[in-house]
């Protein structure tokens, strides 16, 4: 009967993702959907990245926490028009969560809509939201293994950005494991070295993202 059960969820927000997808299509906005753990440092890539496509895209964010609405001031101060997501407990954002949201952002004004998930390695990957593309965030602190052990997450991605570049001398944190995990569950999968407090790689993954971007929107 459990199993059921969640075959039903499941298949229900596939439904509702596809229609998420449908308004976003019609409205010409590009979903990008940011996962990554606790503490990867999602917030301040999104921030890093909005700083530097908002010249060519204008840009919203969705901000997704189980409680509070620190990040999404964070953004709000950008003057970025951001809208806090709390599921008081739930461990990942679900297409219907995102559907009775998107009326709060004036979608003709948009083209871009960046949502950042809840910090967990397993529970986002499987639930699309409409997304046009997944963003999932490493961070060198989490250590070299996270691959392995969550693989999902980082199959069912369209680019790993490794986030925290510039503490690889400190940390016994393997970027060659990484790489090498990440080519076998990902083979196509684009990876960016990072770094926000330095700027490290973020011209290179705006770019990339930029060029997406164009390419959902043609």
């Amino acid at each position: 009967m459990e199993i059921k059960v969640l075959h039903q969820v499941m298949e229900w927000n596939e439904d509702v993702s596809a229609q998420v997808r449908q308004v976003l299509r019609g409205k010409k906005v590009c979903m990008i959907n940011v996962m990554g753990s606790p503490g990867a440092g999602k917030t301040t890539l999104i921030t890093s990245m909005i700083q530097r496509l908002r010249d060519e895209f204008a840009i919203g964010v969705i901000e997704g926490d189980i409680t509070g609405q620190i990040d999404a001031e964070k953004i709000a101060a950008l003057n970025i028009p951001a809208v806090q997501l709390n599921t008081d407990g739930a461990c990942h954002i679900e297409a219907m969560s995102i559907q009775h949201i998107l009326p709060q952002f004036d979608l003709d004004h948009l083209d871009v809509l960046f949502v950042e998930n809840i910090g967990n390695l397993v529970c986002p990957a499987e639930f699309n939201i409409g997304e046009d593309f997944r963003l999932t965030v490493l961070s060198v602190p989490e250590g070299d293994d996270k691959v392995a052990k969550y693989p999902l997450m980082f199959t069912d991605t369209d680019c790993l950005a490794v986030n925290k570049g510039d503490m690889l001398p400190y940390f016994e944190f393997d970027l060659d494991r990484v790489r090498a995990d990440y080519r076998g569950v990902n083979p196509e999968g684009p990876m960016f070295v990072v770094s926000s407090r330095t700027g490290e790689g973020l011209d290179e993954l705006a770019a990339h993202l930029a060029a997406r971007i164009r390419a959902a929107l043609a």
